[in-house]
């Protein structure tokens, strides 16, 4: 039995290093006690680690490495074993990191998922106190994250708090940063922080005074600040009441709101903003699959559309054009809409998932469909163009785009041919993605199907006639 022991939770260059070692001498995942510290765990002896081989090596995705150091932050012990299990996989079978069905994988992309969310959540919440030490003004936060990302964050705050004095104080280490040097400490407790400091009144004041009733959704703010971090935000004391008191607050500035016979198109400042949004989506990396697209395929189209038409992803061409619908899906959605008298340059055209997702074999890239987590990761991107755009019909082509549209899984059979009403007051209507209609191999079933494709769009013409 072979037994490495790693200098501490987070040791990715040791584990490295270990498992190169292990893989070019073939051993077994089973043969290997994965431990952090010197302690012995095992009733049985210890082989020694296979010698090093000067210049013996290979080679592993990049994929695979971004991988790593992000799984072996977390807080699952099993994580080592898993990851030199994968490594060893990976040799054998290079193509390996774009099987997304793969049950190792899936499960060690898991626990990467997990610590981004845990850095992200680190750098949002938290929150520094001012006190005094001897080198004069200093800032201390408390933070509990729930794996082992102290180390892999303290760049980001070095980067972000650069001329301030400052501590983090988490459980397991303490990290403290005097404008040139970071150190790093013991753990602490929660007592060792400040409760308070003079500046957080006014924070509390500004934090009340921006908060804004019409544009309240519980569910999404617990989901993207559950309730473990309010006791280190200082904000957090006021959500409760605010919540409370959002529809009385609601129900006033609609009272005292002017009343205007109509209220006109902000068309310049919408694609200033829309510019914007669509600049920084180029560099979206909300999910693995920026990594093999060519690029990220924003929407395109009318600001002003009362149509907005959702998609499932680009495919081979899309990726290569870097505009959604060009390829043969897109002319066949072209003549459909054409059929049922839907002018195309004045709807609104987009994707549910942004970046090209694709298997290749040989030269081809061949189409896969995006899971769940990627449409989750890319809604944000499609919520900010429903929100600018403000469509008064949005169509969802496919049960990937229904998924991104209704924000849970459906099936196009029950939810086909009738308008839903959409939470931000438009409608939304469900029908068949076109490559469906272009995979059918029975010629007399691909007509029939394509001509209630149109008579769905059809009902759509409708609607956006009727609704103005």
């Amino acid at each position: 039995m072979y037994r490495v022991a790693l200098t501490a939770p987070d040791d990715f260059d040791g584990w490295r290093a270990a498992a190169r070692r292990l893989a070019l001498a073939g051993v077994d995942p089973a043969d290997i006690v994965w431990q952090v510290g010197d302690q012995s765990i095992d009733l049985f002896g210890d082989t020694p680690l296979p010698a090093e081989r000067p210049g013996a090596g290979f080679a592993v995705p990049r994929a695979f490495v971004d991988l790593a150091e992000k799984a072996i932050l977390h807080s699952e012990p099993a994580r080592f074993a898993l990851l030199y299990a994968l490594l060893c996989r990976l040799r054998g079978r290079p193509g390996l990191m774009e099987d997304k069905a793969d049950p190792l994988l899936r499960r060690v992309d898991v626990l990467a998922k997990a610590v981004r969310r845990d850095i992200h959540k680190m750098r949002a919440f938290v929150r520094f106190r001012e006190i005094s030490d001897d080198g004069g003004e200093r800032f201390v936060a408390w933070f509990e994250p729930d794996h082992h990302v102290v180390r892999a964050n303290a760049g980001f705050f070095m980067r972000r708090f650069a001329a301030m004095r400052w501590s983090i104080l988490t459980p397991e280490i303490s990290i403290h940063w005097d404008g040139e040097t970071l150190a790093e400490g013991p753990g602490a407790k929660r007592t060792d922080a400040p409760d308070g400091d003079p500046v957080e009144a006014l924070w509390k004041g500004y934090y009340a005074a921006i908060f804004n009733p019409a544009r309240l959704k519980t569910g999404a703010m617990l989901s993207e600040m559950p309730k473990k971090y309010w006791r280190n935000l200082p904000e957090a004391a006021l959500i409760p009441d605010l919540i409370a008191g959002a529809q009385a607050r609601e129900a006033a500035m609609i009272a005292t709101a002017p009343l205007p016979e109509k209220v006109p198109k902000r068309q310049g400042d919408v694609a200033t903003v829309w510019a914007t949004i669509r600049h920084e989506a180029m560099g979206c990396t909300r999910c693995p699959l920026h990594r093999d697209a060519t690029q990220m395929i924003f929407g395109e189209g009318p600001l002003d559309a009362p149509l907005m038409i959702i998609g499932e992803q680009p495919g081979d061409q899309e990726d290569l054009a870097g505009r959604p619908f060009v390829g043969p899906a897109g002319q066949l959605l072209d003549r459909a809409l054409a059929q049922a008298g839907v002018d195309r340059s004045r709807a609104y055209v987009t994707n549910a998932v942004k970046h090209f997702k694709f298997e290749r074999q040989g030269k081809r890239r061949l189409h896969q469909s995006p899971d769940a987590g990627e449409i989750e990761a890319c809604r944000w991107w499609l919520g900010q163009e429903i929100d600018l755009i403000r469509p008064r019909i949005i169509v969802a082509l496919g049960a990937s785009a229904a998924r991104a549209m209704l924000g849970k899984a459906v099936t196009i059979g029950r939810t086909r041919g009738a308008a839903i009403a959409l939470k931000d007051g438009a409608e939304g209507w469900v029908t068949v993605h076109p490559s469906y209609l272009l995979r059918l191999p029975d010629a007399e079933r691909q007509a029939a199907e394509q001509a209630r494709f149109v008579d769905d769009l059809r009902m759509v013409a409708e609607r956006v006639k009727a609704l103005g």
